[in-house]
């Protein structure tokens, strides 16, 4: 909680790329500080694989937060956000994401929603008991576009991490670690970026 308040406490415009429950010690707060920045028009919420967990419990599963918790912040965060070349997603990308809009984030789980939500696995677990992750979308990332994405703890050095793809986009991971006691990371996203980049949302 106190790094995601010194993230907001900024007059900057916050996207948060998901996954604000689990890990720390006050999740019903961090959501509750991310209600509060959107009710005020300063940030979006992107939906992560914590957050639908928790979202599909409040709607009916056995899990009681104290105090309760509204599942409406989480039914309605999208999971994935296209801005001019900038795509904002918490697991993975995947290229129809520039075209579709993504589906209800608690609904059934379709492709999109599994990358998006979990990214791109081998179907092999790793040694700690977590799937396995490959980085072979970052491929297929368009020439020109940046791929925002947390879920992955890429970074070594508590910095975002960029890898650039073969098709000549990049991707970003801006999970350093903050919610299990590393760094936390945030990007400034240049204010004109809609001109620079000749799209429209």
């Amino acid at each position: 909680l106190q790094a995601f308040r010194h993230a907001v406490a900024t007059d900057r415009f916050i996207i948060q790329l998901g996954d604000l429950v689990d890990y720390g010690p006050d999740s019903a707060g961090v959501l509750r500080l991310m209600h509060d920045v959107m009710r005020e028009g300063r940030g979006l919420f992107l939906i992560g694989n914590h957050d639908r967990k928790l979202g599909r419990a409040l709607l009916g599963k056995k899990l009681r937060p104290d105090p309760p918790l509204e599942a409406t912040m989480l039914e309605a965060a999208p999971a994935w956000l296209v801005l001019g070349r900038m795509l904002f997603v918490h697991g993975a990308f995947d290229v129809r994401m520039l075209m579709e809009p993504p589906p209800p984030a608690l609904g059934r789980v379709t492709f999109l929603l599994s990358r998006a939500l979990f990214g791109e696995t081998t179907s092999r677990v790793q040694k700690d008991g977590f799937p396995e992750r490959c980085l072979n979308w970052v491929n297929h990332i368009p020439t020109g576009y940046t791929v925002y994405c947390g879920h992955d703890q890429r970074s070594t050095n508590g910095c975002p991490l960029t890898i650039p793809g073969r098709a000549g986009g990049q991707a970003i991971f801006t999970d350093t670690g903050a919610g299990k006691g590393g760094h936390l990371a945030w990007l400034d996203v240049p204010a004109n970026f809609m001109e620079d980049s000749g799209s429209a949302v």
